[in-house]
């Protein structure tokens, strides 16, 4: 973890001592390492409090002493995790963990694959206001309907990083935010098949991609059992095998993390939290790498 760039991007909005005394606020740190344990372990507010007092190894990860310190609660938690949101410091993690990659010689130029995944919403109306969240939306995927949003993530084609994510509803079609996931340096890009078409829109126009989207299922199905058919068949194999990468931070973030339905309600909140989770899973993916570096 590249912990002073983070703590650097957090200090200028973090509460300092008070001159008319009173209790002064944990360092930033430790804050912040309680607030990654929480996306690592999928815990709630109230869940991360109580895994501090039960958890030795969670105490002195974020260097905390039972006996002679304080322990976060569940308010104090909370309350650093909206001073993340308010100031869009989700989405400054995800990038300075980027320029960490990068300085370790792991630079994500040449392609780029593009996908998305839905995560999940409660629907259940038995809440205070009495309602689904409003800024979740449903959408159909082959015969099952789901409630919530989506993840669209831009990986480098090579490494298997994520270098670009963007959170929406469910109801918005994948080709809408395709455009805010090119890094505008690759030669091509690789997409599924719910892509068809993205190369003629206006904005993927010009940028000198090649486009390698993938064949609809019931068209490969019917390809015709001949040289140039079997030679169309080992090509979108060949597109699928590199394809498959995208489906590994995905995998980190919706089984590794825990993350496969949204906590929080409103898109605001959980942009926030999907960019600290791009960042971690970043991490995760080349930490073997990493720690040779070190």
């Amino acid at each position: 973890m590249p912990w002073k760039a983070l703590i650097d991007l957090i200090e200028p909005h973090y509460p300092q001592i008070s001159s008319k005394g009173g209790r002064p606020p944990y360092p930033i740190e430790t804050m912040l390492r309680i607030h990654l344990m929480q996306q690592w372990y999928d815990l709630s507010d109230p869940a991360m409090e109580d895994a501090l007092i039960e958890v030795a190894t969670m105490r002195r990860f974020a260097g905390i002493a039972l006996i002679t310190d304080r322990i976060p609660d569940e308010t104090t938690i909370l309350s650093f995790r909206h001073l993340l949101e308010e100031n869009d410091l989700g989405a400054q993690i995800f990038e300075a963990v980027k320029a960490h990659l990068k300085a370790n010689g792991m630079a994500m130029k040449q392609g780029t694959i593009i996908d998305a995944t839905i995560i999940t919403a409660p629907s259940s109306t038995k809440n205070e206001k009495g309602e689904r969240d409003p800024e979740m939306h449903q959408t159909k995927k082959g015969n099952q309907w789901y409630f919530g949003m989506k993840v669209h993530i831009g990986v480098d084609s090579e490494t298997g990083l994520i270098h670009s994510v963007e959170t929406t509803a469910a109801n918005v079609h994948d080709l809408t935010p395709a455009p805010e996931l090119l890094h505008g340096e690759e030669t091509v890009l690789y997409t599924d098949a719910g892509y068809q078409g993205i190369e003629k829109r206006p904005k993927m126009q010009g940028r000198g991609i090649g486009f390698r989207v993938a064949m609809r299922p019931g068209k490969r199905r019917a390809l015709p059992d001949t040289p140039e058919g079997r030679l169309e068949d080992l090509i979108e194999t060949a597109k699928a095998h590199i394809r498959a990468k995208v489906e590994h931070p995905f995998r980190v973030i919706k089984r590794q993390f825990g993350f496969q339905k949204t906590r929080l309600r409103g898109m605001f909140k959980n942009r926030c939290k999907v960019n600290v989770l791009a960042a971690l899973s970043n991490l995760f993916m080349v930490r073997h790498e990493l720690l040779c570096k070190t």
